[in-house]
């Protein structure tokens, strides 16, 4: 007979550790996984130095079976999610779970029994997940594409999850995907049309950032990225201590060329982030930085040469939204930092996402250029 599964809050900075740690022997011998590097993950269940926090609380638990830590999740709410209309999917009385771990079909079922008791508790009467933690991390549960490794701020996970998932009564609520393409032939002769058109436009201006003015830069990109998304399913508004956080940790990823903004007649109107998936370098140091790897890390980002280049963000502000215009700039934007990307860095694959699969208009710019999807994460919903 198996031993009883006991499920206990954690409570020390060892317990965050072993709540780290679980993965790595979970994972050990998936060649798709990316081991993230620890101090990152340990910052990311720390209250004091997540500033998601600000807004949201979360109760951490971990399984244990015979003496042995056999599996994990949050259990978190998010005050500023609460506070947006249900039907774009949070709402009043909404929780979530994520960064759900478990060796077992019975311990994952435990966990989650723990998770909604706790939510429960808090006056919760919707669970959605997995969500780890905020929406802005890593959103849903990987469904399709396990044959590859994720790239950059992307999740991974057991295929087994899905079904375990399904049997304890969520269903699915949302899915997001990534799309991805050879970024090494030109694109269609239509949208180089369409290029060409917009580069004639004296009204158009597509720019490089100017990481010398970091701040300033990303001002603007959050000013079109809260006024495009206000209305899409998932949306929470970022506060300055995430916005804080999101610029420390991807600062050093951030290249003038690789991130573009349009204006049109002189109003920043649209951007475009893209990012060297980082994980290409860390797959290699096992998520420690030490003896050697901070080294290694620091070569690389000085000049990064990398497989893929990863798109997480677009945005165009509502005004232009489903008009010509706005598939224009995309495209612009695509083809600029497409080139930077082969001829700068070395790249040859690109990844887009996330895409919710109701935005029909990101879907069909990825469909243009010849993306095809590539990774599917699905969000689940239940009732409390």
């Amino acid at each position: 007979m198996a031993a009883a599964i006991t499920i206990r809050p954690i409570s020390s900075k060892r317990d965050r550790k072993t709540f780290v740690d679980l993965p790595f022997r979970l994972y050990r011998d998936d060649p798709n996984w990316v081991p993230p590097l620890k101090g990152e993950a340990l910052g990311l269940i720390t209250p004091e130095k997540n500033g998601w926090y600000s807004h949201a609380k979360a109760q951490l638990f971990l399984a244990e079976r015979g003496g042995r830590v056999v599996g994990r999740i949050s259990a978190h709410i998010d005050t500023l999610a609460q506070q947006m209309p249900a039907a774009q999917g949070f709402g009043h009385g909404s929780g979530q779970w994520g960064l759900m771990e478990a060796e077992e079909d019975d311990i994952f079922r435990a966990l989650l029994n723990k998770a909604e008791e706790w939510l429960r508790a808090q006056g919760v009467t919707r669970v959605l997940g997995p969500i780890s933690q905020s929406i802005w991390e890593e959103p849903g549960l990987l469904i399709e594409g396990f044959d590859h490794p994720p790239t950059v701020m992307m999740g991974h996970a057991k295929p087994a999850y899905r079904g375990w998932i399904e049997a304890a009564g969520y269903h699915p609520i949302k899915q997001v995907m990534t799309y991805e393409l050879d970024i090494r032939p030109d694109f269609p002769p239509i949208v180089q049309r369409i290029i060409k058109s917009g580069e004639k436009n004296p009204r158009i201006v597509v720019r490089e950032v100017d990481k010398r003015r970091f701040d300033e830069e990303a001002a603007i990109i959050l000013s079109i990225l809260n006024d495009a998304w206000e209305a899409n399913w998932g949306f929470v508004p970022l506060t300055p201590p995430e916005i804080r956080d999101v610029g420390v940790k991807l600062k050093p990823i951030v290249f003038n060329d690789l991130i573009r903004i349009a204006e049109l007649d002189g109003k920043p109107v649209a951007f475009m982030i893209t990012l060297p998936d980082l994980n290409e370098p860390l797959a290699g140091l096992n998520g420690s930085l030490l003896p050697f790897g901070w080294a290694k890390l620091l070569l690389w980002l000085r000049k990064p040469k990398v497989r893929t280049m990863r798109v997480p963000l677009m945005g165009v502000v509502k005004e232009l939204q489903s008009s010509r215009m706005a598939s224009q700039l995309a495209f612009m934007m695509i083809e600029y930092i497409r080139r930077a990307s082969v001829t700068r860095y070395g790249a040859t694959r690109g990844e887009i996402g996330w895409i919710l699969d109701d935005n029909q208009g990101m879907r069909s710019i990825a469909e243009t250029i010849g993306s095809r999807v590539n990774k599917t994460y699905q969000i689940y919903g239940k009732e409390l």
